[in-house]
């Protein structure tokens, strides 16, 4: 199990990525507008550096949703490797059968 406080702060990341996400996108249009002044842009780019570095989005981590292990971790089914295979074996996932050939 992966320490408590990373996960919640995983957390605190995925509000502030939802928090900031409609200014963020708004200051990028606006560098990207090549019909605004220079500086304009430069304008929006120092805005876009003054917002909280946690609310990147590039900054999230996907992690395992039983155990919060941060590597390994299959996008499709949101688990761990261990915890996917455990499940697996178990019979919980459903389409998902031990390859053999």
């Amino acid at each position: 199990m992966a320490k408590t406080s990373m996960v919640m702060r995983e957390v605190k990341r995925a509000k502030l990525v939802k928090k900031f996400a409609t200014k963020r996108d708004a200051l990028k249009e606006a560098i990207k507008n090549p019909k605004l002044s220079f500086e304009e842009r430069e304008e929006a780019r120092m805005k876009l550096q003054q917002l909280p570095r946690d609310s990147s989005p590039i900054r999230a981590r996907s992690r395992c949703h039983l155990t919060g292990r941060a590597h390994g971790v299959y996008r499709k089914f949101g688990l761990g490797r261990s915890e996917l295979r455990r499940l697996a074996m178990e019979g919980h996932v459903p389409g998902l059968v031990k390859a053999s050939w």
